[in-house]
């Protein structure tokens, strides 16, 4: 059987260079694309219980088809395991599967899984290498590329991490169809953001093929994940640690991640929903700073609508905190300095920008505006 076709987009980091490698049928021949990476043919997969009745075992027969045997860890699905006690656990595991410097661990789940399989590699024995094959939208646009690892505190979202670059990102765009629609959703908003960030033209795409996208077109969704993938790449290869356009990658976040902290981090809100109510939020403060034109705040929240995703404050089951409560939570976000938080604010779609010097009274006037639904 011939080798399905991909496309591949490489993360120019010098000595910590990878490529990430996009396409079909992916899983199954897994082994013989990565067994050029591994000193001796062995793996420890980390997974959730959610992901592996459906994809583990194709994973593993595509392993082993390859030369590459592999256990796994299994922890549970959803936020809560990005945690310190799941951290202990899975560093634990590891260590017991005698899991050596230059071996691989590999990342296969959704950003959760990421995240945390990746920090617990960052910190095995100073340092272990690692492969992510992302299975959500979410993970493959934007938490598998890039190196950021991490958990959550009680006290804000991906507080405790390491910057650790895998060495190979492997997506296979067929494990998208196991996905809820509103997972898939979740991870569209984070597609969104490229266009909304820097890409007007990708933007315009979206408006057109984004209904095509959601209802399984796998041509249009390579195309997404490429053009996202590609995006994020040229950003991180010019900034890897953050020190300046990265930080444009957080656009909608620092009131999304205000609101998953409300939450609870729960699936009241999944991130890409958070992410997708924040973007709206951004282009509403934009709109009243005068820094875009009125309409466009119109035109994002009209595609999230066609698209049927979460925009709005009250699309978020349960209670929230005031305008007040939302604001003290944004002062914990990691992009916070001298108490000052990050804002990514748009002069229009595609032209996105970085400032700390927003009014507080207008962030404020903007929640509470969404709070209760009337233009202050």
């Amino acid at each position: 059987m011939s080798a399905p076709s991909c496309t591949v987009v490489p993360v120019a980091l010098g000595e910590r260079s990878y490529e990430v490698v996009i396409g079909t049928g992916l899983l199954a021949t897994a082994g013989s694309r990565l067994a050029p990476f591994f000193r001796r043919p062995r793996t420890v997969i980390v997974t959730d219980a959610t992901v592996a009745p459906l994809h583990l075992a194709t994973l593993q027969a595509g392993l082993e088809a390859g030369g590459i045997g592999s256990e796994a860890i299994i922890v549970p699905a959803g936020e809560g395991s990005k945690s310190w006690p799941v951290l202990e656990r899975v560093v634990e595991e590891l260590l017991a599967h005698r899991v050596e410097r230059d071996d691989l661990v590999i990342a296969f789940g959704g950003g959760v899984i990421g995240d945390l399989a990746g920090f617990a590699a960052a910190i095995l024995r100073r340092g272990v290498g690692f492969i992510q094959i992302p299975t959500s939208l979410l993970a493959q646009v934007d938490s598998s590329v890039g190196g950021k690892t991490g958990i959550n505190s009680p006290l804000g979202k991906n507080l405790i991490g390491a910057f650790h670059q895998p060495r190979h990102v492997l997506i296979d765009i067929d494990v998208l169809d196991t996905l809820s629609d509103r997972e898939f959703l979740a991870g569209y908003g984070e597609v969104v953001k490229y266009g909304l960030l820097g890409d007007a033209d990708f933007f315009d795409w979206l408006e057109t093929e984004g209904p095509r996208l959601r209802d399984g077109d796998k041509t249009g969704r390579i195309e997404a994940v490429r053009r996202s993938v590609a995006a994020k790449a040229g950003i991180v290869s010019r900034d890897e640690k953050e020190q300046g356009e990265r930080a444009l990658l957080n656009l909608g976040h620092t009131f999304g991640h205000a609101l998953e902290a409300a939450t609870g981090y729960s699936a009241r809100l999944l991130h890409g929903e958070g992410v997708a109510i924040g973007m709206g939020l951004a282009f509403t403060l934009s709109a009243r700073l005068g820094l875009c034109a009125q309409e466009i705040p119109s035109r994002v929240a009209a595609h999230f609508a066609d698209m049927g995703m979460k925009r709005t404050l009250a699309d978020i089951p349960g209670d929230l905190p005031d305008a007040g409560g939302l604001i003290e939570l944004m002062g914990q976000d990691k992009k916070v300095v001298g108490g000052v938080p990050a804002f990514i604010l748009c002069r229009a779609i595609g032209d996105a920008f970085i400032s700390r010097e927003v009014p507080p009274d207008a962030v404020r006037a903007v929640l509470q505006e969404a709070i209760t639904g009337r233009r202050l």
